[in-house]
């Protein structure tokens, strides 16, 4: 069931709770002991609910019924006094909330044409610099870049070109957000391509493939020069990228990893340490690794140009939860080790992740 000693971080189960209803997302409430829960009943309404911490056990303290099931959502655009959540919704609609009076959306577009798979959000939560945006990503095959201070069109568009066969994108994820002016959308896709877009010159930065579908993308820091990112794919392998330093025919380098022997639903860095994340398995597993970057990061190829190499990564724990997949995670930005997961087993759990200081 673990990997490792009792001298390594262990992943220890504190507080869970059954629902009614799919869970396909879950976020800590910034500044707050309690989190967030958005899924999708059976009848195709939204589930939209908040927990706090009790001693013993989880306690609901707020839920609203919306008309459309939500898929995913995020604080990462809002400030931490209003702290609204962004969600995006299988018909298409990406949302905010104000969740003390959620009855009706603060913003409301009809973003896609189809579901919105996947959210980021950047520039908020006293993080970094930059406007507040949201990427939202569709099987409709675009991914939007919106401002919620603005009307109702997104920012910035990709979308294929003129004769390209149209994509499922299922991971979005904002980077290299370090200036005002500096930012970048990486999009993970059902055929296992990654394009990553600069929106200060609204253009195709770098694009690969990697075989099988990716699930799951993060950069470690958005707010950073960048420095990796991590997509996770079916078939259980996942792919973390050193993207400080591009070589004209190599790209980045990267290296893969194999686990959870089943599909990698996602991947979270650890806030307070960048070189720590977790894997999230279909077969109902977290995983804790660690990168351990080379002794140089840089090399001089054949011609003399300099590449980047990639370093190790290191499987610290793992634990399973339970028997079906973890379809969220998120760390606590406040208090280190603790995370919250939701499960397709209907279940959210509340995890205590013990000596990441030793890592």
């Amino acid at each position: 069931m673990m990997a490792g000693g009792l001298a390594n971080p262990q992943i220890i189960a504190h507080l869970e709770k059954s629902l009614d209803y799919t869970i396909f997302d879950v976020k800590w409430i910034p500044c707050s002991a309690r989190f967030v829960v958005v899924g999708s009943h059976a009848r195709g309404t939204g589930a939209l609910q908040i927990f706090e911490m009790g001693q013993k056990e989880l306690v609901l303290s707020k839920k609203y019924e919306k008309k459309d099931s939500f898929k995913c959502c995020t604080f990462g655009a809002t400030s931490l006094q209003e702290r609204h959540l962004a969600t995006g919704a299988f018909k298409g609609r990406m949302e905010t909330w104000d969740l003390e009076r959620a009855d009706a959306p603060v913003y409301s577009v009809k973003a896609h044409s189809e579901i919105i798979n996947c959210i980021d959000g950047v520039g908020g939560l006293g993080i970094g610099v930059g406007a507040p945006e949201i990427v939202t990503g569709s099987r409709d095959g675009t991914v939007k870049v919106w401002d919620v201070r603005q009307e109702k069109d997104p920012v910035a568009l990709m979308q294929p070109q003129e004769g390209e066969t149209k994509r499922d994108c299922w991971a979005v994820a904002f980077g290299n957000a370090y200036t005002e002016s500096e930012r970048v959308v990486a999009a993970g896709y059902d055929n296992g391509d990654i394009k990553m877009f600069d929106l200060r010159t609204m253009s195709v930065r770098w694009e690969t493939n990697i075989s099988n579908g990716v699930c799951g993308l993060q950069f470690d820091r958005r707010d950073i020069l960048m420095n990796k990112l991590v997509a996770t794919t079916l078939e259980g392998k996942f792919h973390t990228f050193d993207v400080r330093t591009h070589h004209a025919t190599q790209g980045y380098p990267s290296v893969i990893e194999k686990a959870h022997k089943s599909t990698i639903w996602g991947v979270r860095h650890l806030p307070q340490n960048r070189d720590v994340y977790m894997t999230l398995g279909g077969n109902g597993s977290v995983c804790l690794w660690k990168y351990n970057y080379p002794k140089e990061r840089t090399k001089a190829d054949a011609n003399g140009d300099e590449m980047g190499v990639a370093g190790t990564v290191e499987q610290i724990q793992n634990v399973v939860l339970g028997g079906q997949p973890i379809s969220g995670f998120d760390w606590s930005p406040d208090k280190e080790g603790l995370c919250v997961c939701s499960g397709f087993d209907q279940t959210v759990r509340v995890c205590i992740v013990t000596r990441l200081k030793s890592l």
